[in-house]
């Protein structure tokens, strides 16, 4: 099959002609490995016994003797990958000497920091849909907004059923990969199943299965949600020291990620509660083992399982935003005003954006984002409403409706 590109692979081959090692990490099934190899020379599987053991045996050694770029594949299987590869590039830091994958970020064993300034770190998460769509080239969403673009309308015309299946496909290459619907959710069900059965990364010690599962699916019913971590350990029937350590795992291997409260002191009485994600609105949905006409009779699901697949979209385009934008949410803390995703640019500039799962779109849908701007003044960048339906419209001074596909439309 014919290598799909991925919206990094610029960025990485710019890097590697600079830089001597990349660390690309992310989901396992995320493509870290294909992509890698694109432009390796080398390969060393980890993960497999034999050649882990030989590794360890003597790494230096090893490296020595491979044509560079060397692929170090699965790296937090062998945690002394790490300091042969920061030994091997002070002895001759050239450009594009190693690349290491892995899905784990490693942080809790504390291993990664031999690295530190020596091997730059990217992330790779599931393909979005302009990756599906090979539409690569095109300026991320954040950026043009950034620069006051005219935003162009899709020429698809996209309804609420269209943009759920693209959620429930998810974004593993191998799971967009199974024509049939059915099939990809027991892969996706699989994937899950991993996860609770075995401990990727070594770093939750004695656990019980059930338990955390439990815990996975009450994180997956609050995805997209602003909830004290109270609220899920309680509704999963776990103490807060088992929550945290299986909260600290699933973020570790790119299932969860806390999106932190926006803080500024032009906006006073803000809450400090993260807003939860699962990464991928697929494996939201495998978590619990809803379909499409399941999330259709929830409402509530609804506007999580969209909110959560627009999350994806733009925290897939993040690594290659030239604004390097870094994301939050925002909420007061009587909870009335929030915006669902804040976009902070440099100069404490920022973009918000609300999501809406209906194809009504009012101006009443963007009064929050209207208080953000009459507060922020010149630092309020612009806001975008996205819905379900297929037409861009104005809601005010720089804010936009557009449809949730403007995200990957073709320019």
């Amino acid at each position: 099959m014919a290598y799909r590109r991925r919206l990094l692979d610029s960025l990485l081959d710019e890097l590697l002609a600079e830089l001597p090692a990349i660390l690309l990490v992310g989901p396992r099934a995320s493509g870290k490995t294909t992509t890698a190899l694109q432009r390796a020379q080398s390969l060393i599987r980890l993960d497999v016994p034999g050649e882990a053991a030989a590794f360890r045996a003597d790494p230096d050694a090893v490296l020595r003797g491979m044509t560079e770029p060397v692929l170090l594949d699965e790296w937090q299987a062998v945690p002394e990958t790490f300091p042969a590869v920061k030994r091997a590039v002070d002895a001759a830091a050239r450009p594009g000497r190693f690349i290491l994958t892995g899905s784990a970020y490693g942080d809790l064993e504390g291993v990664t920091a031999a690295g530190t300034g020596r091997i730059v770190r990217l992330r790779l998460l599931g393909m979005t849909v302009r990756e599906q769509l090979g539409r690569v080239a095109a300026e991320p969403l954040i950026d043009r907004l950034a620069r006051g673009a005219e935003i162009a309308v899709p020429g698809e015309r996209l309804d609420l059923r269209d943009y759920l299946d693209l959620a429930l496909r998810s974004g593993f290459p191998e799971a967009l990969d199974i024509g049939g619907a059915a099939a990809r959710q027991r892969w996706l069900e699989g994937y899950v199943d991993q996860i609770i059965t075995r401990d990727p990364t070594g770093t939750v010690g004695a656990r019980n299965p059930a338990l955390l599962l439990r815990y996975l699916e009450a994180y997956a019913l609050h995805s997209a949600g602003i909830v004290e971590a109270k609220s899920i350990y309680e509704a999963a029937g776990i103490d807060k020291r088992t929550a945290t350590s299986y909260e600290n795992v699933l973020e570790n291997v790119f299932v969860v990620e806390s999106l932190p409260a926006w803080r500024t002191n032009r906006l006073k009485r803000l809450a400090q509660a993260p807003k939860r994600y699962v990464l991928d609105a697929g494996l939201m949905a495998a978590i619990l083992r809803v379909d499409m006409a399941a999330i259709l009779r929830d409402d509530k699901l609804l506007g999580r399982v969209v909110d959560t697949f627009v999350a994806s979209q733009l925290r897939g385009e993040i690594e290659v935003c030239a604004t390097r934008p870094r994301l939050y949410h925002l909420r007061d803390t009587d909870g009335r005003r929030e915006a669902d995703i804040v976009a902070e640019l440099s100069g404490e500039r920022v973009l918000g954006f609300e999501v809406k799962a209906s194809s009504s779109v009012t101006s009443a849908d963007a009064r929050h984002l209207a208080w953000m701007r009459d507060e922020l003044g010149d630092r309020f960048v612009g806001g975008v409403v996205f819905h379900t339906g297929p037409h861009a419209f104005p809601l005010g001074d720089r804010i936009t409706a557009l449809p949730i596909s403007a995200i990957w439309a073709a320019q």
